[in-house]
């Protein structure tokens, strides 16, 4: 929650600066910070066609970066002073208490919203993170892309992420969050801030991928957490986990009577045998 306070209030006041700075008004700056913003197009189409540079340069579409697996997608860029030094913190951490591995089963993909940035810039911040989540095999799924304006601006009109760059500052006004898109390129889900609930992102993931990865208990416990697309959260529903409890004792009584029923048929059995000495 520091953290995230932190970051609206950098946002906030790197706006404020620069408007004092061109001698803007408060309503002006108001405007300003009226155009920075996330806003959910959930089940719409990802523009997988797009085309950018991965850290090694190649050319590649998000198709290429997501693959046939679900995605964690982010817009960020590389040399952001301190939001998305945040973020890209906050997606690591969550990730590490993730159960699931990067690479197996889902992707990440972090696109630079900084045309001027290089693939040598992503790479080097790659292999940062790389060493920060400190797990073997991530690379191959772990991409940092880099653009042009045009691909940007399209990617970004298409997740709904409102973003302005500030000559004055020469810095990017932008909100912080991540989404999960399907294998397909829907987006999924959206998740607010600078932390991540590693919880609301695994269950995020299993239902992205259609059940494709997880383990049973993430199955059922989607029957008792309900995504929230208000708060970009995961809320216990107490309807699904009064269903799930009721469906555990259903089988629970019929599994003790089964029992009940094979051990009094036993029973039976053995007192309906003749004893040794009466059949002699």
């Amino acid at each position: 929650m520091n953290r995230l306070l932190a970051s609206i209030g950098w946002i906030i006041g790197s706006a404020i600066a620069a408007a004092a700075a061109r001698g803007q008004t408060p309503m002006e700056t108001s405007r300003l910070l009226g155009s920075v913003g996330i806003d959910q197009r959930l089940d719409e189409q990802v523009p997988l066609d797009l085309a950018f540079r991965d850290e090694a340069g190649r050319r590649v579409t998000l198709r290429d970066a997501i693959g046939d697996q679900p995605a964690v997608l982010s817009l960020l860029y590389y040399r952001c002073p301190m939001l998305c030094t945040l973020e890209m913190n906050g997606i690591v951490r969550s990730l590490r208490a993730l159960g699931l591995d990067v690479g197996r089963g889902f992707s990440v993909v972090h696109v630079s919203i900084d045309p001027s940035e290089t693939p040598e810039l992503a790479a080097r911040k790659k292999a940062t993170v790389l060493e920060q989540y400190g797990r073997a095999g991530a690379e191959a799924g772990w991409h940092f892309l880099t653009g042009e304006e045009v691909e940007i601006r399209k990617l970004a009109h298409a997740v709904g992420f409102r973003y302005v760059y500030d000559p004055a500052t020469k810095q990017y006004a932008h909100a912080a969050g991540i989404m999960v898109v399907t294998p397909s390129g829907k987006l999924s889900r959206y998740f607010y801030g600078v932390e991540f609930s590693a919880r609301d992102l695994r269950l995020g993931l299993v239902e992205a991928s259609a059940g494709r990865i997880g383990s049973p208990v993430d199955q059922l416990l989607l029957l008792c957490f309900h995504y929230d697309p208000t708060t970009g959260k995961y809320g216990f529903v107490i309807v699904g986990a009064l269903r799930l409890l009721a469906a555990a004792t259903v089988i629970g009584l019929a599994a003790l009577v089964t029992h009940f029923i094979r051990r009094d048929r036993s029973r039976a059995s053995t007192s309906t045998q003749p004893s040794l000495g009466a059949s002699r």
